[in-house]
């Protein structure tokens, strides 16, 4: 599976257990990191937490294993690193502090209309 394909798979997870504002940026030009960062909102410590473990539980089915997966404790900000793609999970207050779309405002913002079916 390439890093796009498990990008689009995560973005299909976290738009079906209704992320808010999920964007995909492609790093690979300007990172070591990885090829991918998606960044998603939740309403609360408990969407952040489900959203996590569903994008877990989804990308496993699929036999693909996190490298590691931090701020579960806290579910302010969760990362989860496949190595290639970086998802973070956020809740909005926290996202709009640390503004990491404002940090790599570099990485092209891949559209993801086709993707998603919210807003």
């Amino acid at each position: 599976m390439t890093s796009l394909e498990k990008a689009k798979e995560i973005i299909k997870v976290l738009d079906n257990k209704k992320a808010k504002n999920i964007q995909l940026l492609e790093i690979s030009n300007l990172s070591s990191l990885g090829d991918y960062f998606i960044i998603a909102s939740g309403g609360s410590n408990t969407q952040v937490k489900s959203l996590s473990e569903e994008v877990d539980e989804a990308m496993s089915k699929l036999g693909v294993e996190p490298e590691r997966m931090e701020g579960t404790q806290t579910a302010q900000w969760i990362l989860i690193d496949y190595s290639d793609v970086m998802v973070h999970i956020f809740q909005e207050e926290t996202r709009d502090f640390y503004s990491l779309e404002r940090l790599w405002n570099d990485a092209p913002n891949i559209d993801i209309a086709g993707l998603i079916s919210q807003d």
